[in-house]
């Protein structure tokens, strides 16, 4: 049985229910359906009721029922059920008036100002912030001849506003020609835009909605923020209007879910009863996302309670001030500060084109707005440590017992002694040089001692996630001979224009491992930072074999810098290593000289470590 099959059965079915008198007749429920059938707005969902009806057609018995009230309840329950629409309604209206809608009364000026400001309120809130409410969304027509008091009255004191807050909150009715109308004031003139499509279902005919070409009055600048106000009772033609501007990317809607109305409703009589139902007769199919608002709603851009709306637009408007201080002051920062000079001016260039081009015009909190510009910056550099970040305070220093430094070093690295005397060590972050100096020697005594005398070394990096890069030169000197001191790298630091040379030390605690046994680094994909520039060295120099994944490909640690005076903080990489030879391992990654999963990486350095030592 299809669908409007079971509208037709379902219907007959609620309505023989016994009670104690009936006074209905089942033509009834045929004439009912035959409005559905020929008025309701998606006719996809009906396919098959005119068979229904047929087959209902025959049926003489009588509907028993105490009255016509509760026969409507029930037949509405059916109709929403059966076709999932709670826009169909059925009412029993013995005395029903035909609501005849408001026209425009032939006043005086002075007093059609009086009625206009009944059902619009204007106001310039602080900060030069424009607020519009309109009650009732006018039809062209009517706008048309009311226009040059509107411009003049209301439109005029609003175009000087920095910014403008639409309240919708409690616009019910509106005409369909309304929506073309509001929504050219906040569009060019050329090209015209097509807004939306009203599919009428009584004449089958399909109505495209375009933006207008002339207005009475200027139209609202395009850069000046828009954000429309939304409660649950938003509803019809304010939905269309919010939901075209959400889509063309004009508006930010804050508020609730909107009521899911319709574009346009009409009331039918059935037959020669007392009984109307009320249909959707017509949809809106908006051309970008090719969908409707009618019956979900419009889901704000940020949903608040009704309430609560105003004040959050004023907060996002307020913010939508500062951001291009903001990013003219990131760009800026970039351009003076990234390591590699001409990505940083690259970067602050196409930077300023994204926020002339509008690009940062629709944030709607500082998360949103550090979300994007962390997004765009990446994009740009292809450097995914140039980002915004916390200022997170330095914590406080730590004062640690001896035997709390014994523990913690058990903690951090991983020792062990495989087959053939194969030494294994493994840590996860590079600490400061400042702060492993003065616990050296503990180091030495419970994690060196355990692996210096092996014959050959796997240096496990597959988790190490960086750290400081000051105790690089220190880590580097273990595995190179104390009778000469070897160029390990060039540091370029942009802010200051200097180059510093990072050199082996020439004194050591505890004994040096040396330049001529065997050392195989483990590498995977989140290698980073800190353990990135050690691998470079290693290989760079010939001094270590490399087994693994490529690197992350991430940077010295980036520094963090303060953007003007908002709350935004960049990350931003200030130092890369000598790119005079080719270039360095900053974005790119180490390559392996090995290639292997990082699960695999360990069996294979020890498979290769065992053959060598077997003499294969």
């Amino acid at each position: 049985m299809t669908t409007l099959h079971l509208l037709v059965a379902s219907l007959l079915v609620l309505g023989n229910i016994s009670f104690l008198q009936g006074s209905f007749s089942p033509s009834l429920i045929v004439d009912l359906a035959k409005i559905v059938i020929d008025s309701y707005c998606s006719p996809e969902k009906l396919v098959g009721l005119k068979e229904a009806i047929a087959a209902a057609s025959s049926n003489t018995e009588v509907l028993n029922i105490p009255d016509g009230e509760s026969l409507a309840i029930i037949l509405s329950k059916g109709v929403q059920t059966t076709v999932s629409d709670p826009r169909l309604k059925i009412t029993y209206e013995p005395n029903y008036v035909a609501v005849v809608a408001p026209q425009i009364p032939h006043l005086p000026p002075e007093q059609l100002v009086d009625v206009l400001q009944t059902s619009i309120k204007l106001d310039i809130l602080e900060g030069n912030i424009g607020y519009l409410r309109i009650d009732n969304i006018l039809g062209q027509e009517a706008a048309d001849k009311v226009g040059p008091l509107l411009v003049d009255l209301i439109w005029n004191k609003i175009l000087p506003t920095s910014a403008l807050i639409f309240d919708l909150r409690y616009t019910g009715s509106g005409d369909i020609s309304g929506i073309s109308y509001i929504v050219s004031y906040f569009t060019e003139a050329e090209p015209l835009i097509h807004i939306d499509s009203i599919y009428d279902r009584p004449s089958n005919t399909t109505t495209k909605l375009f933006s207008l070409s002339t207005l009475l009055g200027q139209r609202y600048n395009l850069i000046k923020p828009l954000i429309i106000l939304t409660s649950k009772n938003t509803k019809g033609i304010a939905e269309d209007v919010a939901y075209c501007l959400q889509n063309l990317k004009r508006a930010t809607i804050v508020g609730e879910k909107t009521a899911g109305g319709s574009v346009k409703l009409n009331k039918f009589k059935v037959g020669e009863t007392d009984f109307y139902v009320t249909v959707p007769t017509a949809k809106s199919i908006n051309p970008i996302t090719g969908s409707s608002w009618e019956l979900k709603g419009v889901t704000p851009n940020v949903e608040v309670n009704a309430e609560d709306a105003l004040a959050t637009a004023i907060k996002i408007i307020n913010l939508r001030t500062q951001v291009p201080a903001i990013i003219e002051e990131s760009a800026t920062l970039i351009s003076n500060n990234y390591a590699f000079e001409n990505v940083g001016r690259d970067v602050a260039v196409k930077l300023k084109e994204l926020l002339a081009n509008g690009e940062f015009s629709m944030v709607v909190s500082k998360e949103h707005l550090e979300t994007k510009l962390s997004a765009e910056l990446q994009t740009l550099s292809g450097d995914k440590i140039l980002k915004t970040t916390t200022n997170t305070p330095s914590l406080p220093p730590m004062h640690f017992t001896p035997e709390m430094y014994i523990e913690l070093i058990k903690v951090s690295f991983h020792t062990d002694v495989f087959e053939n005397n194969i030494g294994y060590l493994r840590f996860d972050m590079f600490g400061d040089f400042e702060e492993v100096k003065p616990i050296a020697q503990i180091i030495v005594e419970h994690v060196w001692k355990k692996v210096v005398n092996t014959n050959a070394m796997i240096i496990d990096l597959r988790n190490n996630l960086g750290g400081p890069t000051t105790a690089i030169a220190g880590f580097c000197s273990y595995f190179f001979d104390e009778d000469k001191q070897i160029l390990l790298d060039k540091l370029y630091d942009r802010p200051s224009g200097t180059t510093t040379e990072l050199l082996t030390l020439p004194e050591l605690t505890g004994t040096r491992y040396g330049s001529r046994k065997s050392l195989i680094i483990l590498t995977s994909k989140a290698t980073s930072g800190a353990a990135e520039e050690f691998i470079y060295i290693m290989k760079r120099l010939g001094r270590a074999m490399i087994v693994g994944e490529t690197t992350a490909g991430a940077s010295h640690p980036p520094k963090v810098f303060h953007v003007g005076d908002s709350d935004i903080f960049l990350s931003i990489p200030t130092v890369h290593s000598d790119t005079a030879t080719g270039s360095a391992w900053e974005g790119t990654g180490v390559t392996p000289h090995i290639p292997a999963s990082a699960d695999a990486a360990l069996e294979v350095a020890k498979g290769i470590l065992n053959k060598h030592f077997s003499g294969q």
